[in-house]
């Protein structure tokens, strides 16, 4: 009850502050214009929007060079301070944190214990108090859950390789993992029993990432245990790893295995948050939307359609009418899924390589995918505008390399890192908090001008097609008897055109919800005039 009268009074606060202090959205950042008037106030269940972080790379607190939870919590004011009156937050609604359990490895997609806090992060108390942290600041925590495979070191793996190795066939991990004694399979050699018969594993990712056997009701019932015990801690729910891997080119178990992890879920919180990583097109994705939420990957990377439509190869038109048709067959697949968008994550170049900063193309990919439906996910640093790629070193830690703070944090790359640092030229946080044109400003403002307009995040989208314009284009959106339209204008020039020939009769508009871009926006008797590099949310 209390947490309900909480989020009203910081929905109400947020409307004052959109009110008072949003304006124009211009590159003038906080000195604009002209105030926006709210029609209605954003409600608890909008979708927001999602900061993924890499914990060892993001802030370190100790001095040891790892970033922490304790890290985060320190940071959870430039993430969000709860304040919407304050104006010097990012704004962000929910964090995404990557794997924190005891792990292995540096990224920690190798589980040793998935009922504990690895230790180079902190501890569980550290971890309760983040959850405290960010339940006062309106924050949502979801956490990677791995669970296609394990560690090595797991215990439930070693226990088996002794099993195996001593004859002991009653050992209940003997049907914990996919094993075999078909050489043939082509999989990794676990062990030899004792009659000289040798043991293979599954193994999809590396070696050291052995594959659990979900036909086991034993592992089920375990799975079932761990989703209690993180529910339990004040999680709101999971980022779900590699999901096409349970039963290795099975999409119709894979999909009915994820039904039954989705329902398992809800018994504990029947409002949890569930998005699935399916590395795949649409059509293979739309598919699993039936059993829970997936990333929308073809928005992403640098063949996706934001960075091919933003770098003017892809038709903006055409994109629109991708993104619209998109969220119509998601919610033919499943009536109740929300959109979960992005443009790049730990496992992609970072977005800054392929969208220049300097040519305002990373600001209007970042307008195109989080003015559209959805909990749309940031990656840290993509508001900064770092850089990272693989190249030809053909290393992911290159992709989670240290948060440019630019103050006295002493966090690191991580191991096996060859990004030449010299390459970071888009500034630090320091540098770009302080500057009213930066990619840092251009972010927290365009997170509040998404909150401003909630109709983007839940609304029905209807596509607009601008015969002839190949770099301007949007949509119409409606949510509760109320339409906006969203625009977008990725020339270096402005327009100026008249929307009457494709509205449909009864709608028009009158007045600017918003812009945000390198210019300003008109409207007047539904004819619009857009500066180059600018988008306007119009009502």
């Amino acid at each position: 009850m209390m947490k309900n009268i909480t989020k009203k009074i910081l929905c109400i606060l947020l409307s004052i502050l959109i009110l008072l202090t949003l304006v124009s959205c211009s590159t003038d950042a906080l000195r604009g214009e002209k105030a926006i008037k709210i029609e209605q106030m954003p409600a608890d269940n909008i979708p927001g929007v999602y900061y993924e972080i890499f914990v060892g790379g993001f802030s370190d607190s100790n001095k040891d060079g790892t970033g922490d939870i304790q890290g985060i919590i320190n940071r959870i004011d430039y993430l969000n301070d709860g304040n919407p009156l304050s104006g010097k937050s990012l704004g962000i609604d929910g964090i995404w944190l990557m794997p924190i359990m005891q792990a292995g490895s540096y990224h920690k997609y190798d589980t040793v214990d998935y009922y504990s806090i690895d230790y180079n992060y902190g501890t569980m108390e550290d971890f309760e108090n983040l959850i405290a942290v960010c339940d006062e600041k309106g924050i949502d925590v979801i956490i990677d859950l791995v669970l296609n495979h394990t560690s090595e070191y797991n215990k439930w793996f070693t226990q088996l390789k002794k099993a195996i190795k001593e004859g002991d066939k009653d050992n209940k991990y003997l049907d914990w993992y996919s094993i075999t004694t078909d050489s043939s399979k082509g999989w990794h050699k676990l062990a030899t029993d004792p009659d000289g018969v040798d043991y293979f594993y599954e193994g999809n990712f590396s070696p050291s990432m052995p594959e659990l056997n979900m036909d086991n009701k034993e592992v089920l019932d375990e799975i079932e245990n761990i989703v209690k015990f993180w529910l339990g801690k004040g999680v709101k729910g999971f980022r779900l790893d590699a999901v096409k891997y349970v039963y290795l080119n099975d999409d119709t178990r894979n999909i009915e295995f994820w039904k039954w992890f989705a329902d398992t879920c809800k018994k504990y919180d029947k409002d949890v948050f569930l998005v699935a990583e399916n590395w795949s097109g649409n059509t293979s994705i739309i598919d699993y939307y039936a059993a829970l939420d997936c990333f929308d990957f073809g928005m992403s990377g640098s063949a996706g359609q934001v960075a091919l439509t933003v770098n003017g190869i892809f038709n903006l038109n055409d994109f629109v009418k991708n993104i619209c048709r998109y969220k119509e067959n998601v919610e033919k697949s499943n009536p109740d899924a929300v959109l979960k968008p992005f443009i790049s994550n730990h496992d992609m170049d970072r977005c800054a390589g392929y969208l220049p900063v300097k040519e305002y193309r990373m600001h209007m990919a970042a307008n195109m995918y989080i003015l559209t439906s959805g909990n749309p996910f940031m990656y840290y640093g993509e508001e900064i505008g770092m850089y990272g790629s693989r190249a030809t070193s053909s290393t992911d830690a290159n992709r989670r390399l240290a948060m440019l703070w630019g103050d006295n944090d002493t966090v690191k790359d991580p191991p096996g890192t060859t990004f030449p640092a010299e390459r970071q030229v888009n500034g630090t946080v320091k540098k770009q908090v302080k500057r009213a044109d930066s990619l840092y400003t251009h972010y927290k403002k365009l997170l509040a001008l998404r909150k401003a307009n909630p109709e983007i995040a839940v609304g029905h989208y209807t596509p607009l097609y601008f015969e002839g314009y190949n770099l301007f284009g949007g949509f119409l959106v409606e949510h509760n008897n109320v339409v906006k339209g969203v625009f977008h204008n990725l020339s270096d020039k402005p327009i100026t055109i008249d929307l009457s020939p494709y509205l449909n009769a009864g709608t028009s508009f009158n007045s600017i919800s918003g812009y945000i871009g390198q210019g300003k926006a008109s409207i007047k008797k539904n004819t619009l005039t857009l500066d180059g590099m600018t988008s306007v949310i119009l009502k």
